[in-house]
């Protein structure tokens, strides 16, 4: 039983070690010596008398046990091995002087010396020779007790050839193990190299994305100054002509055509003026936090600068029913997501050359989630594409209009806020992506009607 017992791995106890590593070796040093001490009643009951040549053993074994731990924490460590297989060839004496004092051949300790070089190679697996010194020192112990024993030499050799095979298993599964040990560790490794690069990938995209937006909104807020002087300008010039022309006497058709040409000036300037607060807004999204957004407001933010792009290359039809629930999202995230989708549109339209290009915008509630549709009549997505769509840096466009991080950082925007990104073809021709978002459930107080929500936009119109 005392062959059990596991040596303690003095290996790691160096002189630079700290109090509380010394003081936790030394307690298991002084663990293993007491134990082996407490295991002479177990001679005892074997032989059925005292037997001072094995408790001799046993305190021998257990000094030995303590002076190699204080060796070890007196030496450098290049010498450490050394006392290391000196240790283990002392141990394997020890335990056999044992076996021997206790009947030999007869001893029921006999039975456990083919385990003992496997025991070393549990104990140390990262190192083959503790366990070769063991199986040398059993091999030849065990030849000698049987030789002593006045047992046959084929016997004898029989005992050495089976501790012998007992370190081969020991040292061949010690070196198994190593290798798999390493081949683990080399693919953790790899594995944490591939989520660092894709961790560094992501932060490149947001930086980018991020100088992105300040250079937009930089941009934004400098246009915003530069136009809007004069834009007040002509706005007080464009009211005192409506006034005075109108007060002048008129053909009543020639009025109702000065006032609708007003009305239409009117429009286009407020129409400018809000083209450059929202691309102010956009380029300050990263201060929005998440809420309860409608989804028509959302569309209609997003449709009236994708219009800038699409109204010499496709007709933009938005379709949202006004009593689609709401969805949790950041407001100018989601519509940045929207006008990527829109101005990809019109960008494949625009690149395949089709003559009265449509893109078209359609929500619809689906169970517990809100779906959005942004399809086109253009020549959809090439088989070899639709797989790499997502991807970071995969583009079909020239370096001068894309990136090929749009579709990927919406995608990415979309999975944030607990909603689905995907893309298909039409079965009548043309591209789809689908926007799916999670519904947002807020319970009202009990005897409360719900709000009545302001929409900015019709759920229901048109843009060029």
């Amino acid at each position: 039983m005392s062959a059990l017992l596991p040596s303690p791995d003095a290996g790691m106890i160096t002189r630079h070690s700290s109090p509380e590593q010394k003081g936790r070796r030394w307690r298991m040093s002084g663990v293993f010596a007491v134990s082996i001490l407490l295991l002479y009643p177990l001679d005892l009951f074997m032989l059925g008398q005292p037997s001072p040549a094995t408790l001799a053993v046993r305190v021998l074994w257990s000094g030995e046990m303590l002076l190699y731990t204080w060796l070890v924490m007196r030496l450098e460590e290049r010498w450490l091995p050394l006392m290391l297989r000196i240790h283990t060839a002392i141990m394997s004496a020890l335990f056999m002087s044992i076996v021997a004092f206790t009947g030999g051949m007869d001893s029921p300790y006999m039975t456990l010396v083919p385990s003992m070089p496997l025991l070393m190679a549990l104990i140390r697996p990262g190192d083959t020779k503790p366990a070769i010194v063991c199986g040398a020192t059993c091999a030849v112990a065990a030849m000698a007790i049987v030789v002593g024993t006045k047992g046959s030499a084929l016997n004898a050799l029989a005992w050495a050839g089976m501790v012998t095979s007992s370190t081969f298993f020991g040292v061949y599964g010690s070196s198994q193990f190593r290798k798999a040990q390493a081949a683990e560790n080399e693919a953790r490794v790899e594995r944490e190299r591939r989520e660092s690069m894709e961790k560094l990938t992501k932060a490149e995209r947001h930086r980018a994305q991020s100088e992105k937006l300040a250079t937009v909104g930089r941009l934004a807020a400098s246009v915003m100054h530069e136009i809007n002087n004069p834009l007040a300008f002509v706005g007080s010039n464009l009211e005192y002509l409506r006034t005075e022309v109108l007060a002048q006497p008129l053909r009543e058709e020639l009025r109702q055509e000065f006032q609708e040409v007003f009305d239409e000036t009117s429009t286009g300037m407020e129409r400018i003026r809000q083209i450059v607060t929202d691309l102010k807004g956009f380029s300050r999204m990263d201060v929005e936090e998440p809420c309860e957004c409608v989804l028509v407001d959302v569309v209609s933010d997003a449709a009236r600068l994708a219009g800038v792009r699409l109204k010499h290359v496709a007709k933009l039809t938005v379709e949202i029913p006004a009593e689609l629930p709401e969805v949790f999202a950041t407001r100018r995230r989601l519509a940045q997501v929207i006008l990527n989708l829109l101005v990809n549109a019109g960008d494949a339209l625009e690149e395949a050359g089709v003559q009265r290009g449509e893109v078209r915008v359609t929500g619809m509630a689906e169970g517990e989630k809100v779906t959005l549709l942004v399809e086109d009549n253009g020549p959809g997505f090439p088989p070899e594409v639709l797989p790499r769509l997502f991807e970071s840096f995969f583009t079909t466009k020239g370096p001068e209009k894309g990136t090929g991080l749009g579709l990927s950082l919406s995608r990415e925007m979309v999975e944030r806020f607990g909603g689905r990104l995907t893309a298909e073809n039409r079965t009548g021709g043309g591209a789809r992506l689908r926007l799916e978002l999670p519904v947002q459930r807020t319970p009202l107080p009990p005897g409360e009607d719900p709000p009545v929500v302001q929409r900015g936009a019709s759920p229901r119109g048109e843009g060029a």
